[in-house]
């Protein structure tokens, strides 16, 4: 899942971005409402979350701007405002939801990850293949019921190979959703990642790569 991280509380947005990242997410941050559309107009995100009271471009603009793009990119607003008028405001515009700050970083977890279900046709929590099994909510993985000890990478590259369902997915593909925008893209983090993957799924292979065209998980054809 790629998330947008756009508030102006320097700290805050860090703290979110290093947070989400351990849960396998690739996150970008940015600090005002200009950055957000500036990178939205560029990158494919699963979900935005907009500080409604960034100063300049304010996140409620940039949700309608997002809104009438038709990206399809799915929006959290966060806001210090907590009244019922505020929170169905917030909706009026064409939020996907709506979270008042201070929060627990554990429920914001879960509604990024409810809103990335929902950016795409619907994919369940838990994905399966071939005796893989990949919790997104619980963020565990078991191959054959053992344990499996993942990097968020290695669970973010798991979790795109998984969902795409027997469908070959390329280097780039999984470079845009898997890694962040600070990542070279002529580096060998997706083959490097793949391999280690590969490694710690064990006997008989799961992940098979078509040279010149990507990776496909499931069982040898």
């Amino acid at each position: 899942m790629r998330v947008l991280v756009a508030d102006d509380e320097r700290l805050m947005a860090d703290m979110i971005g290093a947070g989400l990242r351990r849960q396998a997410m690739a996150v970008d941050v940015c600090y005002d409402g200009d950055g957000a559309v500036e990178r939205l107009g560029v990158n494919r995100y699963d979900v935005a979350v907009l500080d409604r009271d960034m100063p300049g471009r304010t996140g409620d603009e940039v949700c309608r701007w997002l809104v009438g793009a038709g990206v399809g990119t799915r929006v959290l607003l966060l806001t210090a405002a907590a009244g019922i008028r505020d929170r169905v405001e917030g909706l009026g515009l064409g939020a996907d939801d709506y979270l008042t700050k201070p929060f627990a970083f554990a429920e914001l977890v879960a509604r990024i990850q409810a809103l990335g279900r929902r950016s795409v046709a619907a994919v369940p929590p838990v994905l399966e293949c071939d005796g893989f099994v990949l919790d997104a909510g619980r963020h565990t993985a078991l191959r054959d019921g053992r344990v499996l000890t993942l990097t968020p990478k290695e669970f973010a590259v798991a979790h795109v190979l998984l969902r795409a369902a027997g469908r070959v997915v390329s280097a780039e593909e999984l470079l845009e959703q898997a890694w962040d925008e600070h990542t070279d893209p002529f580096s060998h983090v997706v083959r490097v990642t793949v391999m280690t993957l590969r490694r710690k799924l064990g006997d008989p292979p799961l992940i098979h790569t078509l040279p010149r065209a990507g990776y496909r998980l499931g069982p040898a054809a």
